[in-house]
């Protein structure tokens, strides 16, 4: 006869079970979002996508903008994740900086449906604690310190930094036509400038070879 179950691991098993729950609402959300418009999504699709009860949802989630906002911020989460990989083995901020600005560029044409998600987040998020905004202080403070580059107010150099990045995928969402690794090559090496340093070293760094990691872009869960 099996021993009765230690009614002490209960409680763990249960809190496992709700994060679980949480996850797949959050992630279902996520790729409802990138197949289709935020408008037109519902609950009860999310539900389905997650292979969850209906009524399951609400001890999750108050309604549709909460579990929205969640995956939203897994979306922003992720993307910051993999800039971060790509970038964790250079040790210059210049280029470290022309590398996110060069790849978040590029995402437009290789995964536009997240780069929509991160245009909906837009200017909010530029001074947020989580996602981007703090790995992206982290390395302009890194090139204030080391006098790398000519930064002056990080959070001004954020918004202005940021704000440009954001500008560029609204263009390159708007018009087909543009060349968006030229376009994400030529921003890097205007923001380069702008924090001090000289144009042909801009431009080298903003045309070099992408790391190897580049063609690793991350994407919600099939």
């Amino acid at each position: 006869m099996a021993e009765p179950e230690d009614s002490s691991r209960r409680p763990g098993r249960m809190l496992r079970r709700k994060a679980h729950t949480r996850t797949a609402l959050v992630e279902a959300t996520q790729r409802l979002l990138v197949e289709r418009h935020r408008e037109g999504m519902t609950i009860k699709e999310i539900t389905e996508a997650a292979d969850v009860g209906f009524g399951t949802f609400y001890g999750h989630f108050a309604g549709k903008e909460e579990v929205l906002e969640a995956a939203l911020s897994l979306t922003l989460e992720q993307h910051s994740a993999w800039l971060e990989s790509v970038v964790e083995k250079l040790d210059d901020p210049a280029e470290m900086l022309a590398v996110g600005v060069r790849l978040t560029g590029r995402l437009q044409r290789n995964r536009p449906q997240v780069v929509r998600i991160l245009l909906r987040l837009g200017l909010s998020r530029l001074l947020s604690s989580e996602g981007l905004a703090p790995r992206a202080r982290h390395v302009l403070n890194a090139g204030r310190v080391t006098g790398r580059l000519r930064v002056g107010d990080v959070d001004v150099a954020l918004v202005g930094a940021g704000g440009a990045l954001l500008g560029l995928m609204q263009l390159l969402e708007a018009e087909p036509r543009v060349d968006a690794d030229a376009a994400a090559d030529q921003l890097a090496a205007n923001l380069l400038c702008m924090f001090g340093l000289p144009h042909d070293e801009a431009r080298a760094l903003a045309t070099g070879p992408l790391p190897t990691a580049y063609g690793a872009v991350p994407a919600p869960r099939p």
